[in-house]
């Protein structure tokens, strides 16, 4: 269970970290994102892990865990994250984000064939519902949108505000793909390297990842126009690149330590509440560039709902529901009912 609520805490801290860096690309670049959000992750789990007293960990792990947690560092932060920049970007947070929670499939797919993972029926009935949720949530949104364009068209002199941004839809959504594609396949790494770890040393393996794409990003940094470029950002998105990478290596670390104590079933299908939280945080941030209706708030108790359907141990829902045989053996279904593990990876 508590693996459950610490992948509920990083979806929130993920999603804050992504509205942040959607006021970040609007005046800056995607490159300047990457050249702040990425390295500031290496000395803030490094410090983090040495006054947890995790810093022994960081030597204790074997080739494998090293190289796949550096798979996951490169695959997560370097090529989905300048792959989710470029879709924010080009189309926004919120018009993005539906498209992302692919990764979601992705990871369920790949930890029931690779990890020897299951689904219980609770489990399947929360990730109907965190899916569900954003599903009403973007419904929601395209219909207010519709409304808005009927009464702009209606409007005899139409005034120019900040909610005329053109999205770019075909670069958006392949960005998008790309992105969730590495969303998707990231928690795998991190689950067969911190599979049966503890907190601390989960917080040590984030040091090996983030250490990991930004010596992949360091060559691109270190080009002389892309310097340029670099140095050129101004103060408004650098302010909010900071805080965007604050965020999010405070959400990852989280989500490391949810790896290390949770399924990727789990923890991957709670992280889709971040579409929720992020709803809700560019309600505050970004007011002049969302839409709202009573459908997000209907999304966001069915969001909610699943979570909590996903952080419910099998042995406190046995001993809720009633003394019944069948209801008590559906409970306890799995699927698949016999499979062939990885767990040794």
């Amino acid at each position: 269970m508590i693996g459950g609520w610490l992948a509920l805490l990083a979806a929130a801290t993920f999603a804050f970290g992504n509205v942040t860096a959607r006021r970040g690309v609007i005046q800056g670049t995607v490159l300047q994102g990457l050249a702040i959000t990425v390295p500031i992750g290496v000395p803030l789990f490094l410090a983090v892990a040495l006054i947890s007293g995790a810093g022994s960990a960081l030597f204790q792990f074997t080739i494998w865990q090293v190289l796949s947690l550096s798979a996951a560092g490169i695959c997560h932060f370097t090529l989905a994250r300048y792959c989710a920049y470029r879709s924010v970007q080009a189309l926004g947070s919120n018009l993005a984000a539906p498209v992302q929670r692919l990764s979601l499939p992705i990871s369920l797919a790949l930890a029931l064939w690779l990890l020897g993972e299951y689904l219980t029926p609770l489990r399947a009935l929360g990730i109907v519902l965190v899916i569900f949720g954003p599903i009403i949530m973007l419904a929601g949104q395209v219909a207010s949108g519709r409304a808005a364009k009927r009464k702009a068209a209606a409007s005899p002199a139409p005034t120019t505000t900040a909610t005329t941004f053109q999205p770019r839809f075909l670069e958006g959504y392949f960005f998008a793909v790309l992105s969730a594609a590495g969303y998707g396949i990231s928690p795998l790494f991190v689950r067969a390297a911190l599979q049966d770890a503890d907190i601390t040393t989960a917080i040590a393996g984030g040091v090996f990842s983030y250490a990991a794409a930004t010596l992949l990003l360091a060559p691109v940094l270190l080009k002389r126009s892309n310097r340029r470029t670099i140095f050129a950002i101004p103060s408004g998105p650098a302010k909010w690149f900071l805080v965007s990478g604050l965020f999010t290596a405070v959400s990852q670390m989280i989500r490391y330590m949810a790896l290390a104590l949770a399924p990727v079933t789990v923890v991957s299908s709670i992280m889709v509440s971040s579409l929720v939280f992020r709803f809700l945080f560019s309600r505050i941030i970004n007011r002049d560039h969302e839409i709202f209706s009573i459908w997000v708030i209907v999304g966001i108790a069915i969001t909610i709902l699943g979570s909590l359907a996903l952080t419910l141990e099998l042995g406190f829902v046995l001993s809720v529901l009633p003394q019944s045989d069948w209801l008590q053996s559906i409970a306890q279904w799995r699927l698949p009912a016999s499979r062939n593990s990885l767990d040794h990876l």
